[in-house]
């Protein structure tokens, strides 16, 4: 199965080349693709150099991701998302996608709050907003989530099924609630989260990042319940 790995990623100059190292140390993806998201720095030059291939998409997180994709080789039958800032840890891949690779699971996500979490590498918003998202959706598709963690894999075939829309920071969670109205395999798996290696969050870094994701998010929720897009 060709496993490629998808890493959007906006002025994460610092971390992005020990992540991308990090990534192909595990000898799982056959591609690792970081989608510069509008980066001013040197995002781009150091993913390039660690290994990577980089493509470029305008800013929103959706964007980047939706980016990643359309970039996949032909070839590629699964996908690893995963963040840029080093918070993610990339030894946890051969779990998420052993699931899907044996037939028996379509999507797997892990789960932050359920796995060893640094000091300080997430706040009390994200936490709540995990559970929160985790309960709404459980009351709607009978499906458990605990955390909205951008670490997660899923066949090529099953996202394509999805019918993803969202361009900004609401495309984690409508993956996951698209997934659970359509049947899809689905499987959260605790993984371990570190604080970041460099940058500034663009969502909990700052008190208006926290404001606008949040409000996008629950746009989204609300968009996917009360149209079925």
């Amino acid at each position: 199965m060709w496993i490629s790995v998808v890493i959007p990623a906006l002025n994460e100059e610092e971390p992005i080349a020990e992540v991308v190292r990090e990534v192909i140390a595990t000898g799982t993806p056959r591609e690792v693709i970081v989608v510069d998201n509008g980066s001013t720095d040197r995002t781009a030059e150091r993913a390039r150099s660690a290994g990577a291939r980089v493509v470029s998409a305008p800013r929103g997180y959706g964007r980047a991701c939706a980016a990643g994709v359309a970039a996949l080789s032909d070839e590629c039958d699964l996908i690893v998302f995963l963040d840029g800032d080093g918070s993610d840890v990339p030894r946890f891949i051969p779990s998420l996608v052993e699931p899907i690779m044996s037939g028996t699971k379509d999507f797997v996500i892990g789960s932050r709050t359920r796995g060893k979490c640094e000091p300080g590498s997430m706040n009390a918003q994200q936490i709540f907003a995990g559970y929160l998202a985790g309960l709404l959706i459980r009351m709607l598709y009978r499906v458990r989530y605990t955390d909205m963690c951008p670490f997660r894999a899923i066949r090529r075939d099953s996202l394509a099924q999805l019918g993803m829309r969202e361009e900004t920071y609401g495309w984690n969670l409508e993956m996951q609630m698209k997934a659970a109205s359509a049947g899809v395999r689905i499987l959260e798996m605790p993984v371990d989260h570190r604080c970041r290696k460099g940058g500034e969050s663009k969502v909990s870094g700052t008190l208006r990042g926290t404001f606008v994701a949040s409000l996008r998010i629950l746009a989204t929720f609300l968009k996917i319940v009360f149209s079925g897009t």
